[in-house]
């Protein structure tokens, strides 16, 4: 899977789960904030992208993510191994 076909995936699946605008989520831009995430909300973003991409995504990883751009990076991690 090419890495801007999986963004395109995640970001459409982000913005239809937390009903934002796509044009929102960017690379750099802060999920917590963008999505408006508490914890809970975060367990459901990672269990969405769990779903969709057949992944276990680590507290490790959790922590390393920040930004989309993070969140691509993960992704990217865990289905080209």
């Amino acid at each position: 899977m090419e890495k801007q076909e999986m963004i395109a995936t995640i970001n459409e699946a982000l913005a239809q789960e937390f009903e934002v605008e796509i044009s929102d989520i960017t690379p750099e831009a802060n999920i917590k904030d963008s999505l408006h995430l508490d914890s809970l909300a975060l367990v459901d973003m990672v269990a969405l992208i769990e779903s969709i991409y057949k992944v276990k995504i680590s507290g490790k990883d959790i922590n390393r993510i920040k930004t989309f751009g993070d969140l691509y990076d993960v992704i990217s991690e865990q289905i080209n191994t």
